[in-house]
């Protein structure tokens, strides 16, 4: 027998709007990383880009279960002694909301050149507004 691959067509993919408002990060990120890489589908290969685009709105409403939001550290490294840096969610949500839900989709797809390309196709934005209307983007409901 041999093995199917799809043919991935580029214009066959579609865009997505999840509300981030209320929803829990982890749970949200899973839908949002099985979006992108095309585990909705019945075309999916674990080596092929048949995912589609996601946009989150509102990413500064997601919640965090727990003490997380005080006690959970994202960490930064320059690359220069003495240049490690760590943020609380709590410092992060303050200034850069979307990198809450980008760094938890990140954690979720592969560590390789697909998953850098996967995470292009993700759009996060902080308020309910976004400049993706053109696209006609289907509504999704987050999973709580």
């Amino acid at each position: 027998m041999k093995t199917y691959l799809p043919k991935v067509n580029l214009d066959e993919r579609k865009w997505h709007v999840i509300d981030a408002d209320g929803a829990v990060l982890g749970r949200l990120a899973v839908q949002v990383a099985d979006i992108l890489r095309g585990k909705n589908k019945p075309v999916f290969t674990a080596h092929l880009d048949a995912g589609d685009f996601v946009v989150v709105v509102n990413a500064e409403k997601v919640k965090l279960t727990g003490n997380k939001e005080t006690q959970k550290e994202y960490m930064t490294y320059s690359g220069w002694r003495g240049g490690e840096k760590h943020r609380t969610v709590e410092q992060v949500r303050a200034k850069h909301p979307e990198e809450i839900i980008t760094r938890a989709v990140r954690g979720m797809v592969p560590k390789n050149r697909l998953g850098r390309v996967l995470m292009t196709k993700l759009k996060v934005f902080k308020g309910p507004n976004h400049p993706h209307a053109a696209q006609q983007p289907a509504t999704l409901k987050a999973a709580n």
